[in-house]
């Protein structure tokens, strides 16, 4: 029986992750989801398990709630890297899920980088 979509999608999520954890090396990850609608991301702390900084288009003061395009995405990339900035991190590590690099995520990837994170 062949995979569903949902299926490959968890499999390539599992197999990004093993690969950054073993690089991490005590760096924070910016983990981001994708949705419809949306999109967000965490700058996560693993060795504590507590997020550092957040962002997300649902945010009202953004006024980019339902959009989920790229300029969606440059705005919340350049948000987190300025949330990132003020909780002190400034490496990190991708975790893009299982999402494929381009479009939204490659848009927010950018703008993160732009705003000063480096991963």
């Amino acid at each position: 029986m062949a995979n569903s979509k949902r299926t490959l999608f968890l499999k390539r999520r599992q197999r990004v992750r093993n690969k950054l954890r073993k690089m991490a090396d005590g760096r924070a990850r910016l983990s981001v989801y994708r949705s419809n609608k949306n999109i967000s991301v965490q700058l996560i702390d693993d060795l504590q398990g507590r997020t550092l900084a957040a962002a997300s288009s649902q945010e009202k003061d953004l006024g980019l709630a339902g959009k989920n395009n790229q300029e969606a995405a440059a705005k919340v990339g350049a948000l987190i890297a300025e949330r990132a900035k003020a909780a002190g991190v400034e490496v990190c590590y991708f975790d893009r899920g299982g999402y494929l690099f381009h479009g939204t995520i490659k848009a927010l990837a950018d703008a993160a980088r732009e705003g000063g994170l480096k991963f």
